[in-house]
């Protein structure tokens, strides 16, 4: 492996987290600067939430980013009353709708009203970063790599069901090679990489999920399966995704919501389904997740499970832990893909 001989920030962007890893070339990759932060989205929630509580108003203003706590939040106090402007580009984290938004009580508008908290929206916080940053003595970086979880511009759509069928689609063109999961750049419809790319341009953008699976691969147990086959499992905060892998070849995929996995204990059946071939796309978003694309049965050698709920959902699965570090698998997928597509 040719490491870059130039430091990164790599972000790994979450629903309840935001895990960052700072690689430098001159020292060894466990000394790296490491953070796990809350998720841009859970930070606008609260500040949201703050606002409303106090009975101010609150104008949004920024880019489009992901949803979670920020949309729980505007759900909740909008029929109490509560005064929310935003921007366009900002609304369109509620939903991609603007007439829906609308509907909601949401004023679109460019301007703040009078009186209104302004609350900046994006998932790069990029000013708060180089403030930390520089607190502790660090030199900020040009060189970026960030994921986040892009379900893309689906108007007229279940965002659910758009995710998806851009997830197989781009896996079938590929051939069902594990390139398929870099996108480099990005389709134009994933508006939440673009709306880092419009502000770094040079950037890695790429899917959480998919850097999550890249990331596990770097861990030598998961990595020394591969040719066998390996079932490997993100159990993330919001969004669970599991790729049965063989080689160089995906032999299948689904993604659903962890909560609804942790509540129902079906995860179990849906990776074995997913590992025979039988699991069926309408089986798993009937079942209010995204859906499920198989290329062909996985007799996987090993389950491996990483992502914050690991424990819960599979606990027996075997814990991967790239360079020793669970929480940041995504960041060693971002590393990883950057080796490959950048170096």
């Amino acid at each position: 492996m040719k490491w870059p001989s130039e430091p990164i920030l790599l972000i790994d962007i979450g629903r309840g987290t935001q895990d960052i890893l700072l690689y430098s070339p001159d020292q060894p990759i466990e000394n790296s600067v490491k953070m796990v932060l809350p998720s841009p989205n859970v930070i606008t929630g609260f500040a949201i939430e703050r606002a409303a509580k106090k009975g101010q108003g609150v104008h949004l203003e920024g880019p489009v980013m992901g949803g979670g706590k920020n949309t729980q939040v505007i759900e909740e106090w909008l029929p109490k009353g509560f005064r929310l402007s935003a921007t366009p580009s900002a609304a369109l984290s509620i939903r991609d709708n603007l007439d829906y938004v609308r509907s909601l009580g949401v004023a679109i508008t460019d301007t703040a009203p009078d009186g209104a908290v302004i609350i900046q929206t994006g998932d790069y916080m990029k000013a708060e970063l180089q403030k930390t940053f520089s607190t502790f003595g660090i030199e900020y970086p040009k060189n970026l790599a960030v994921a986040v979880q892009d379900h893309g511009y689906s108007p007229h759509m279940s965002n659910r069901k758009f995710r998806f069928l851009h997830m197989k689609e781009m896996l079938e063109k590929g051939n069902w090679h594990i390139d398929s999961l870099i996108q480099d750049p990005p389709d134009a419809s994933m508006t939440r990489m673009h709306a880092i790319l419009d502000t770094e341009p040079d950037a890695l953008v790429m899917d959480t999920g998919a850097a999550a699976v890249l990331g596990a691969l770097q861990d030598p147990v998961v990595q020394n399966a591969r040719e066998q086959g390996v079932t490997i499992v993100n159990a993330g905060n919001g969004h669970t995704l599991a790729f049965t892998i063989e080689g160089d070849e995906i032999c299948g995929v689904f993604e659903h919501h962890t909560r609804v996995l942790l509540n129902n204990g079906s995860s179990k059946d849906y990776l074995t389904k997913l590992q025979n071939g039988t699991l069926t796309n309408d089986e798993v978003f009937n079942d209010n997740g995204h859906g499920a694309a198989v290329h062909r049965a996985c007799n996987s050698s090993l389950i491996a499970i990483t992502g914050p709920n690991r424990r819960e959902l599979v606990p027996d699965a075997y814990q991967a832990s790239p360079y020793g570090d669970m929480m940041l698998s995504g960041c060693f997928g971002l590393l990883s893909t950057w080796i490959e597509t950048r170096t």
